[in-house]
């Protein structure tokens, strides 16, 4: 059958819960939960099984810029009221938060999960922050054993220079310390930073940047203390870069713009750090203006965009080609995110279901078992079927939020 006659793709579930736009989306606890959150700062968790709200607070007193994840219980939250906050919510906790939407109107103040830190930081970009694990070895002692044991690593975060709209900072958390600092280039007019990646390879650290005039640049710090040098700088788009995305790979990274192009940059390893051409290895004209929240999935084959024009787009990383076109929201959509493929611990349905009723059980007592047994199953069907999904999630400005299953 010709594709031509196949009807549109559908979403295969709809979650309808936010007042205000959808700004972020994220997968969380092995793909169990999905994370969104809006434009007023409220944040959901939704539960993937159920398709139902699991936690729901008012992270931020504005909108919510970026959320993530930091180990099984930690969420990363970026807000316009210039804090990036570290909340903790583990599955366990989730019965003492709130369930409320905030489209159903919520008490002004509403359980939140525990507060871990709170970080003062530049918000005027409209930039989310980045992160990625501290690469630096920390020092060994009993103290620190134990502690490593009950808590996720120490990760850097990548933010806007606090005075210097061109320029970033970089934090450590737990420390809440500032690691590092990128100053702007003073010999290139920029703007300001509207998009930024981090990543480490034991104590090199590498800083990705998306500028507002179209540039993007690489910046390498080789060893903790030094300077930053640039290593790569190229201006693919006429308009301000509006997100970008590291490759599984490492070797190197997507943008978007403003503009209708999507392009493909090295990210060069340690061995081949002075080699790079310092052009794009692909720059895709897409003509379709407007294209942000790119994300690429984690077995790096496709990536995602959410445009403007309320589509979203997947394409293939290999050809740069389009490969789907996802038309279901009215209004613009502004955030995209993938489910993570092969990374989370599957429950089987068949885990604790063979429960066997002891001598001297009645009839009525044995039924109930069963009856118990019966919703287990179900229950457990439904997280694996979640967790085993290929999602594709978009969240849009009319407060909505798409998961397809494709590809």
């Amino acid at each position: 059958m010709s594709t031509e006659l196949l009807p549109p793709a559908q979403p295969s579930f709809v979650l309808r819960g936010h007042s205000a736009q959808v700004h972020a989306v994220r997968f969380t606890q092995g793909n169990t939960r999905l994370l969104s959150a809006d434009a007023e700062g409220w944040l959901v968790s939704w539960n993937l099984a159920s398709k139902r709200p699991a936690a729901v607070w008012r992270a931020h007193s504005n909108a919510v810029l970026g959320i993530s994840s930091w180990g099984q219980d930690r969420i990363i939250t970026h807000g316009r009221d210039s804090k990036l906050v570290v909340w903790q919510l583990n599955l366990r906790d989730e019965e003492a938060i709130g369930k409320t939407l905030p489209v159903d109107n919520p008490p002004a103040t509403t359980p939140q999960p525990w507060l871990l830190h709170i970080l003062t930081v530049n918000t005027l970009n409209f930039c989310s922050f980045a992160m990625c694990l501290d690469g630096m070895p920390q020092p060994y002692t009993i103290h620190t054993a134990i502690k490593a044991r009950n808590h996720p690593p120490p990760i850097l975060i990548a933010v806007p220079n606090t005075i210097d709209s061109g320029g970033v900072d970089i934090y450590q958390l737990p420390s809440e310390s500032r690691a590092a600092v990128i100053h702007a280039d003073r010999n290139i007019t920029t703007g300001m930073v509207m998009a930024l990646e981090i990543q480490t390879e034991s104590t090199r650290l590498q800083v990705v940047a998306g500028y507002e005039s179209g540039h993007t640049m690489v910046f390498v710090q080789s060893d903790p203390g030094a300077q930053f040098q640039r290593l790569y700088c190229a201006q693919p788009h006429t308009q301000p870069i509006l997100s970008m995305a590291i490759f599984p790979s490492r070797d190197s990274y997507l943008t978007s713009s403003a503009d209708a192009i999507v392009a493909k940059h090295p990210l060069p390893a340690v061995q081949g750090i002075w080699k790079t051409e310092l052009k794009p290895f692909k720059i895709a004209q897409t003509k379709h203006s407007g294209q942000q929240g790119l994300q690429i999935r984690s077995d790096g084959k496709i990536f995602a965009t959410a445009g403007w024009d309320a589509r979203v787009r997947v394409y293939s990383s290999k050809t740069m080609k389009e490969l789907a076109v996802l038309k279901w929201h009215k209004l613009g959509c502004y955030t995209t995110a993938f489910a993570e493929i092969g990374s989370c611990h599957l429950i089987k349905a068949e885990d604790d279901v063979s429960i066997k009723p002891e001598d001297g059980e009645d009839e009525d007592e044995r039924r109930v078992i069963h009856r118990r047994t019966a919703v287990s199953t179900v229950q457990q069907r439904r997280e694996v079927k979640a967790q085993s999904t290929h999602w594709l999630a978009a969240g849009s400005k009319d407060g909505k939020i798409s998961l397809w299953d494709i590809y």
